[in-house]
Order: structure tokens, then C-alpha cells, then sequence
């Protein structure tokens, strides 16, 4: 078994965006030479996650509202007592989870139709990173 790791780094301008990183996961894939196996991308902070779903526009709002509903920004969290502001950025980032695992077959990412890759920032405007570990053979 092969093994191949590339990180993605980002420092978005807003608090939260939602980024799609499929051709950069595809091309490290690429590079990796691996043609079965499978591609685990984990973003590597606590306050950002990577999720597969459909690169539509409105769907992204939605997301993005939905988790605004749920975990909103500017509430009294216990966590803020620690000189933080980014509550809910954890929280939002445990509803996405930090990471997925993609198939791969004959070298391409083996995905059902419309999924694309996203990675989901809750506490941007920093550096931050996101690791592609491409396992197989």
C-alpha cells in the first residue's frame, strides 16, 4: 500500500466560507499515483470542517443558514469566558465534522452524481490548513 499527504492552506476574508477544493483533492490524488484505494481530506483546526455535497449556490446558503439557526454567532457561550468570541465556529464545525473519506477507482475520485468536496470555514481570516491523505495501491 502507497501512501501520499498534501495540505491545503487558506486565510479567507470573511468569518465563514465555503470553499470547494474537489480539483485540488483530485489533483493530489493525481499526483499521488494511487489508482484504488481510498483519499481521507481532515481540515485541521477545531473551528473548520470539510463536508461532500452539491456545489449549488442556494444549497450553500442553505447550509449556511442552517447552521447560523443552530449554532448562532454573537451568543453568551461558557466558551467566550475564556477571552474567545468563536463559540459558535466550534460548534458549527462539530454539526459539518472535520472530515470526509472519499473513494478512489482507477485514479479518480469515485463520487455519485452532483457531490463535490467543500471545505467550511466558521472562524476565518487566518492562516489555516487542510490535510489530503491519499492511501492505496
Amino acid at each position: 500500500m502507497k501512501f501520499h499527504t498534501e495540505y491545503l492552506w487558506f486565510n479567507t476574508k470573511q468569518r465563514r466560507e465555503y470553499i470547494n477544493i474537489t480539483d485540488a483533492v483530485q489533483k493530489a490524488v493525481d499526483q499521488s499515483g494511487i489508482a484504488e484505494g481510498m483519499v481521507l481530506v481532515s481540515a485541521m483546526h477545531i473551528t473548520a470542517g470539510v463536508y461532500v455535497n452539491d456545489a449549488e449556490s442556494g444549497l450553500i446558503q442553505d447550509i449556511d443558514r442552517w447552521l447560523e439557526k443552530l449554532a448562532p454567532f454573537n451568543k453568551d457561550y461558557l466558551h467566550h469566558r475564556t477571552g474567545e468570541d468563536n463559540g459558535d465556529a466550534h460548534l458549527k464545525s462539530l454539526l459539518i465534522h472535520h472530515e470526509v473519506i472519499v473513494p478512489v477507482t482507477k485514479g479518480r475520485l469515485d463520487f455519485g452524481p452532483w457531490q463535490q468536496i467543500y471545505y467550511a470555514e466558521f472562524d476565518g481570516q487566518r492562516r489555516k490548513r487542510v490535510i489530503i491523505k491519499v492511501m492505496g495501491e
